[in-house]
Formats: C-alpha cells, sequence, structure tokens
C-alpha cells in the first residue's frame, strides 16, 4: 500500500504538471482579449467594406486574422516544449536568420514596401515582418551571451554583444523604422539594468547608438513631420495630424459608457488604420471610458502575473527572460494607447494580442510561450 506521504507527493506532482494559477490566468487573459480584439477587427472591417463597397469579404481580416492566430498557437507550442533554455542556446542561430531576413527586406522585388518602408517579406501569399521577431530576438540572444560570460563579463565582452546587436538594429533603421530600433533600445537598457551589468560598461555604447538613432531620426523629412504633427495636430489635418485627430474624437464621443457595441462613427472611414494600430480609439469610442478602464486593468493585472511568473523562475537565465519579455509586450501596450490618447508621437505599435497584426500575433504567441516555459521548468525544478 501507498503511505499517506507518499501520496501527498504523488498528488503534488500531479498538480505541478499543470498550469500553475498565475500561468493559467495568464493564458486566459489574453485568450479574453484576443477574443475581443478579433470581434473588434470583424467589427471595423465589416464597417469598413460596407462603407467603401468594397469587393472583398467583410469577414476577410477576421479571418486572417485566426489564421495567424492558428500559427501562433502552433510557434508557441514549439517553444515552449522546445523550452527557454533550448531557445537561449539557440538565440546566435535565430538571430543570424532573422538578420538576413532583414537583409532580405531592403532588396528591392523580396521586400515589399508600403508608405515609403521596406518592412514585409511575401512567402506563398503570407507577409511578416522580421523586426517584430527581432524585438523578441535581440534581449534573448544579450541575456545568453552574458549569461555565459557571468563573473567574467568584462567591458570587451559587453562590447562585441552590443556590436552583434548593432547590426539588425541599423538594418531596421535602414527600413526605416524608428520606432521599433527606440522600443528595441529601451528593452536592451531595462535588460542591463536588470541584470545589474556595470552603468560604466553599457551606458556609454548605448548612448552612442542612441545617439546615432536620434541624429539619423531628426534628419529625416518624416520624422520631423511627425513630430510637429504630434505637437499640433491640426497644422495637417488632411494628412499626418488627420488619424491622431480622428482618434481624439472618437475617444471623447465614448463618454462613460460608450456608444455601445458596433455604434461607432469613426470607424466609417474616418479614422484610418481603425483596425491595426488605432483600434483601442474604436474601442473607446464604443465601451467609454468604463470599458478602458477594463482593458488597462486586464493589461495591468497580465504584466503582474509576467513578473509574478519571472520572480519564480528557478535560475537566473528563466528571471531575466521572462521579466524582459512582459517587459517589452506590456510596454508596447502602454506606447499604443499613448499614441492613441495623443499623450505620445503617432508611430504605428500595435496592441499586443489585440490590434490586427500578423506578425506582431506571431511574435507575441512565442513570447508568451517563453514566459510559460519558465514557470513549467519551475514546477518541474519544485517537484524534485
Amino acid at each position: 500500500m501507498i503511505s499517506t506521504k507518499q501520496a501527498q507527493k504523488n498528488s503534488n506532482l500531479v498538480i505541478r504538471s499543470g498550469l500553475s494559477k498565475a500561468s493559467l490566468f495568464l493564458v486566459l487573459g489574453v485568450i479574453c482579449l484576443f477574443a475581443v480584439g478579433l470581434l473588434m477587427v470583424f467589427n471595423t472591417t465589416a464597417a469598413e467594406a460596407i462603407d467603401k463597397s468594397l469587393l472583398e469579404q467583410t469577414h476577410h481580416a477576421f479571418l486572417n486574422q485566426m489564421l495567424y492566430a492558428l500559427i501562433g498557437t502552433g510557434l508557441g507550442f514549439m517553444a515552449y516544449f522546445l523550452g527557454y533554455r533550448r531557445v537561449l542556446l539557440l538565440s546566435p542561430f535565430l538571430l543570424g536568420v532573422i538578420t538576413l531576413f532583414l537583409v532580405l527586406v531592403l532588396i528591392p522585388g523580396v521586400g515589399r514596401q508600403l508608405n515609403g518602408a521596406r518592412r514585409w517579406i511575401e512567402i506563398v501569399g503570407f507577409s511578416f515582418q522580421p523586426s517584430e521577431f527581432a524585438k523578441i530576438l535581440i534581449p534573448v540572444f544579450v541575456i545568453h551571451a552574458c549569461e555565459q560570460a557571468k563573473e567574467r563579463l568584462q567591458l570587451a565582452t559587453l562590447l562585441k554583444v552590443l556590436l552583434i546587436v548593432a547590426v539588425p538594429l541599423i538594418l531596421i533603421l535602414i527600413e526605416p523604422d524608428n520606432g521599433t530600433v527606440g522600443i528595441i533600445m529601451i528593452t536592451l537598457m531595462a535588460l542591463l539594468y536588470l541584470m545589474r551589468v556595470r552603468w560604466v560598461y553599457w551606458a556609454l555604447p548605448v548612448l552612442i547608438l542612441a545617439s546615432i538613432g536620434v541624429v539619423a531620426a531628426i534628419n529625416m523629412p518624416h520624422v520631423k513631420s511627425r513630430i510637429a504633427v504630434y505637437l499640433n495636430p491640426e497644422l495637417d489635418l488632411r494628412g499626418k495630424g488627420h488619424q491622431p485627430y480622428q482618434a481624439k474624437i472618437a475617444a471623447g464621443s465614448g463618454r462613460v459608457w460608450g456608444r455601445g457595441p458596433g455604434e461607432s462613427l469613426q470607424k466609417q472611414g474616418y479614422l484610418p488604420e481603425a483596425r491595426s494600430d488605432y483600434i483601442a480609439a474604436i474601442f473607446a469610442e464604443e465601451f467609454g471610458f468604463i470599458g478602458m478602464l477594463v482593458l488597462i486593468g486586464s493589461l495591468m493585472a497580465m504584466t503582474s502575473l509576467g513578473f509574478r511568473i519571472a520572480k519564480r523562475a528557478c535560475d537566473g537565465q528563466g528571471f531575466f527572460l521572462a521579466s524582459i519579455l512582459t517587459f517589452l509586450l506590456f510596454f508596447q501596450a502602454f506606447l499604443n494607447l499613448g499614441v492613441v490618447s495623443g499623450l505620445l508621437p503617432s508611430k504605428g505599435t500595435n496592441l499586443p494580442f489585440f490590434s490586427q497584426g500578423g506578425s506582431s500575433l506571431l511574435a507575441g504567441c512565442i513570447a508568451l510561450s517563453l514566459i510559460l516555459s519558465v514557470e513549467r521548468k519551475n514546477k518541474s525544478y519544485v517537484a524534485k
């Protein structure tokens, strides 16, 4: 017969073999966020198709988003069962592959140009944005390289790592995609601070890279005009100021309780990119201030769960990985909502798991799976 202690031990092993409460709530939160976002994507797309008498079906974007979600789920399962430790070991190779794709993006005929920027590659009818995956792989590679050095981490080693990382950053800057470079730079600064790397080692290189980025950005006409429009959208209401201005109208007209589901007026051709970068403005118009409070509260709760998983990691690599991926995902959410509200200048940043965007959704699924794999490794470690 099995003793009471042995039975209790077996019971604990069964409990630990599943998702923890933090992981379960995080997954459920992301599923709910995606489901609401999917309805909003269909909502805005249907209105646009009907308003403009488009030939494409009203559910085209809905099905497209579902397809990317299924692919993202498959990639997520692969990353989850592969485990974050193996992904860290593979990070130099994976970063090399993404860097190659970033080079291919800039080649005419291979990379697809849209709105004056080359950011997409189309393969077998599917387009993806390599820079979205670079957001994840760059910090993953830095964690792997710095953790391998550990106590032997010297200035020369860190400079070598930053020089390797500078290659994909420069390629993204050439596209141009200044916002993505800025997000990656801020993520790297947060990561190096979290890893307690001596600031004298990384502050100067990061400052130099940031200065190069700022100088390059301010010399780009579209960046100058974007800053001017941010300070005063009324200067160009028929151009770059149109989106921020209409987004404010959408959010403000929602008032406290909103117009109601499906009742948005701005989605009927007044607000461009309503189903991607500015989908939160349509959500605010239909669900009002209360709806936005629920959305922001949900994002904050999921951020807290991600950091809780990181805190319980069984090793330093898991802690750094879960922390920085959580920071990256929900820092982008903060940026998106800041742009929609007019507090930040316009930048094409999706609301993770909510906005339409295949590459963003795929990258988000992989990041979420890596966070969950940290908890999985921690549970198996505790079980032993």
